[in-house]
């Protein structure tokens, strides 16, 4: 091999190893950078990342008022949720534990999700199911474990929360209190559909169907 080709092979061995070496190495480095704190109507304060080009609460929602001030029914009777029609939200258990709702959140159901006074602070709205996906895509493989905490799990579904994300099962509420310690569903704003990410499973986030009247977690994200 003559000198020019020695020396265009070497040229690419350096810029192969200069490209490789400034990618991220989303394994070994934080995901977020901290964005502050936001308070809903109630005055509740939440920490806030950003996570590539998206800002999240850290924190599920606890807001007992819609954005315009107005009350959310807090409906205690499983009876009484079932028949809803209109916006409520529960805490799991009906818990008025103040860690245990500063922790999970709370509970509500579609109807308030989908009601036009809002639920998150202003500037703020409940996640699509396309910016969860975004959120999924970015934080890459292993994203369930990326976005769990490093506790709170039961049978060993705790993750890394190299995202920062710090996503606790806070159970849900449909046709009785479930899940707790081993589920977390979020609503998404486009429809009925909340994401799912669970106990020991850490590959990623799932979206399904549920019904109205369900009750499940809200994450707010930056608009």
């Amino acid at each position: 091999m003559n000198n020019i080709n020695w020396q265009y092979l070497l040229f690419l061995m350096v810029v192969l190893f200069l490209t490789n070496g400034c990618k991220k190495n989303i394994e070994d480095s934080d995901l977020f950078t901290p964005a502050g704190t936001v308070a809903d109507i109630d005055n509740n304060n939440y920490n806030a990342i950003k996570i590539g080009t998206q800002t999240w609460m850290v924190e599920n929602l606890k807001t007992t008022r819609y954005c315009n001030g107005d009350p959310i029914p807090n409906i205690t009777d499983l009876t009484e949720w079932h028949q809803l029609t209109t916006g409520g939200f529960c805490t799991y258990n009906n818990t008025t534990n103040t860690e245990t709702i500063n922790t999970y959140g709370r509970l509500y159901n579609w109807y308030a999700v989908n009601d036009s006074r809002g639920l998150c602070p202003t500037l703020w709205h409940v996640a699509s199911s396309m910016e969860w996906e975004t959120l999924s895509d970015y934080v890459g493989k292993d994203a369930g474990a990326k976005l769990k905490d490093t506790q709170g799990w039961l049978n060993g579904g705790n993750g890394t929360n190299i995202s920062g994300f710090s996503a606790l099962p806070g159970g849900f509420c449909y046709g009785g209190f479930q899940g707790v310690g081993e589920y977390a569903y979020w609503w998404s704003s486009d429809g009925p559909n909340p994401i799912l990410q669970y106990d020991s499973d850490l590959f990623g986030l799932n979206r399904y169907y549920i019904f109205d009247e369900a009750g499940y977690s809200v994450r707010c994200i930056k608009n």
